[in-house]
C-alpha cells in the first residue's frame, strides 16, 4: 500500500534468511509464497524482507498485498463493519477474491496486470499497472493470504494480536484509531486467521523461529 511506513526488525532478517534458503531449494518457474498472520504480526515487513532479499540470487519477486482488495473502501469500512455487525462481517468475504485470485492467474501466465493500491495518505485507491512477464515470484501476504489457490509456499506467523498489543496501542503507522470497534474487529480477526494455521507449511512461532510444518 501507498504510504506504509515498515518497522523492519532484526527478527524479520533472520527469518526472512531461514524462509529465503526454504525457497531456494524447492523454487520452480513462477512461484508463489503466501504469508498470513494477524495485524500487526510483521507480514508486510517479512515480505519485504524476503523480496529484497531475493534480489541478490537475481529473483525479482513481487509483493502482492491483499489489503488492496477489500470491498469497501478505506474511509467506509469502519462504519460499515459497525453497522452490519462486526462479527457478521469481517472475516474472508470482506475481500475480494475473484480479484485476487485474476491477479495470480496473470503473475503465472505473464500478463499485463491492472491491480489495486490504496494509498494510505488519501485513502483512496489508485489502479497500477504490473508486467508479470518481468516477475519472476510472487509474494502474496494477507490476513487470510494462505487462503488463496495455487500458491506453492503457505507461512504462517503465529503472534496474536494480544500479544502484539503494544504495538497496536502506540504503532507510529497510525492507521486505526484503538478503541473498542477497533479492538473488536482484532478479535474477530483473530478467529478467522487462526483458522487458516493448519493450511500452513512453514511456521513462524511467537519468538519468530521459523519451523516446517510436518504434514
Amino acid at each position: 500500500m501507498l504510504g506504509d511506513i515498515l518497522l523492519i526488525q532484526e527478527k524479520h532478517k533472520k527469518a526472512g534468511e531461514v524462509i529465503i534458503e526454504r525457497i531456494l531449494k524447492d523454487k520452480k518457474e513462477k512461484y508463489i509464497v503466501a504469508i498470513s498472520g494477524e495485524s500487526g504480526s510483521g507480514k508486510t515487513e517479512l515480505t519485504h524482507v524476503i523480496a529484497k532479499g531475493l534480489r541478490k540470487y537475481g529473483i525479482f519477486a513481487k509483493p502482492l498485498h491483499t489489503d488492496n482488495y477489500y470491498n469497501t473502501l478505506p474511509l467506509e469500512r469502519r462504519e460499515w463493519r459497525n453497522k452490519q455487525g462486526i462479527e457478521n462481517v469481517v472475516g474472508y468475504n470482506e475481500y475480494k477474491w475473484d480479484e485476487i485470485q485474476k491477479s495470480i492467474d496473470d503473475f503465472k501466465n505473464n500478463r499485463k496486470s491492472q491491480m489495486p493500491c490504496v494509498d494510505l495518505v488519501t485513502e483512496q485507491v489508485d489502479q497500477l499497472i504490473t508486467d508479470f512477464s518481468e516477475v519472476d515470484m510472487l509474494i502474496v501476504d494477507g490476513l487470510y493470504a494462505i487462503k488463496a489457490d495455487n500458491i506453492d509456499l503457505r507461512i504462517f506467523i503465529d503472534l496474536s494480536y494480544l500479544e502484539t498489543k503494544e504495538k497496536h496501542t502506540k504503532d507510529s503507522r497510525g492507521k486505526e484509531v484503538m478503541d473498542e470497534v477497533r479492538w473488536a474487529t482484532l478479535a474477530q480477526e483473530h478467529k478467522m486467521v487462526q483458522s487458516l494455521k493448519p493450511l500452513a507449511d512453514l511456521l513462524i512461532t511467537k519468538d519468530y523461529k521459523v519451523v516446517e510444518v510436518k504434514k
